[in-house]
């Protein structure tokens, strides 16, 4: 077996941009050390691993001592199973109508996890306990799903925010009404460097019982973790992410990324410049006649109303989606290695061509 390994062909342009989705971009390459580190020799599998062992060590100094964490593939697996985990079979989980779990897991959490979902709409994605209300009724009725959780998103699908209040007066309602709170937290990160506190200030000290924590919107190349912050409020996690198909077999290499982005403040770094291009990113299209920004830029998303046609045209140059085509309305997403010149690259493709609209 020959030491010499020969460099793959690459078949994309490197130095094609967008503002699509944090998802577009790279592996920091602090992560792609970690993973390369991490592939020497032979470890343990299914998590008996030394990498797994210091994850859960570092969940425990962001969260507390009673944290358990689980690290699984995807999003879309964490939030199935810390759902699952706080539910009996008859549950019914009420959420923003604009959740991840609503909008764009195609049905898992209903169809995979068994829950019904009770959807509320919301102005801004952002739950209230007052709007909560809405679906939080009918306990005892055989004829209707019970609500017995809350899963709200931070940041929230339309980039806003939640404060350390807002989230404790949501989980004070909510635990005065017999039902466990969820967070969605993808973008994590990025509210972390927003309100500047410490992770725990808004997950565990507001009354969090459960968390999905992101990283790969965060640089990660896969992997995500269920941090259980309140034990008593979930059970089974230990045999339904094997049920789920959420247990890796070589999870060291999962653990490895996400010790790679809590060990060194990695995580705080990478959110916190692609909070500030999200922010440049503002600043230069709010002086743009014709572009309506329609919800503040609380963390690393940025979404507008252009004229009709610019957008497209824009798309010839750099991608991104639109959120709402009846109305005009699209979403610019900034990530870790976005840079100020890539922002301000895009933001003179939108004067040219809404200026030509």
């Amino acid at each position: 077996m020959t030491d010499t390994i020969s460099a793959p062909a690459r078949l994309h342009d490197p130095h094609v941009r967008g503002f699509a989705s944090d998802n577009y971009s790279g592996v920091h390459p602090e992560v792609l050390a970690a993973l390369a580190a991490a592939n020497e020799g032979h470890q343990v599998a299914y998590g008996e691993d030394v990498y797994t062992h210091r994850l859960s060590e570092l969940m425990q100094e962001h969260f507390g001592e009673e944290t358990r964490a689980y690290p699984v593939f995807n999003g879309t697996g964490a939030n199935v199973l810390g759902l699952q985990s706080l539910l009996p079979r008859w549950g019914a989980v009420i959420c923003a109508k604009t959740a991840h779990i609503n909008v764009d897991e195609n049905g898992a959490p209903e169809r995979i996890g068994g829950m019904k979902l009770l959807a509320v709409p919301t102005p801004d994605g952002k739950l209230t306990p007052e709007l909560i209300d809405q679906e939080a009724w009918g306990w005892g009725d055989e004829h209707r799903a019970q609500p017995l959780a809350v899963s709200i998103t931070q940041t929230t699908e339309l980039g806003t925010l939640y404060t350390p209040e807002e989230i404790r007066a949501i989980a004070d309602h909510v635990h005065a009404r017999g039902m466990h709170l969820h967070m969605d937290g993808a973008r994590i990160a990025n509210a972390a460097a927003a309100l500047d506190v410490p992770l725990r200030a808004f997950t565990r000290d507001a009354g969090v019982d459960i968390l999905s924590f992101g990283g790969t919107k965060n640089g990660l190349m896969f992997g995500e973790c269920v941090v259980v912050l309140n034990p008593a409020a979930a059970t089974g996690l230990d045999y339904l992410r094997k049920m789920n198909m959420q247990l890796a077999s070589k999870m060291r290499f999962v653990s490895a990324q996400l010790v790679a982005l809590l060990e060194d403040g990695l995580w705080l770094r990478s959110a916190t410049h692609a909070n500030a291009m999200a922010a440049r990113l503002t600043a230069a299209v709010s002086e743009i006649e014709g572009v309506r920004l329609t919800q503040p830029t609380a963390a690393n998303a940025v979404f507008a109303i252009l004229p009709r046609g610019a957008a497209d045209r824009v798309r010839e140059q750099f991608r991104f989606y639109d959120w709402d085509q009846a109305t005009g309305e699209v979403r610019w997403m900034c990530t870790f290695d976005t840079t100020p010149e890539d922002v301000d690259a895009f933001a003179e493709a939108i004067r040219r061509e809404v200026g030509a609209s």
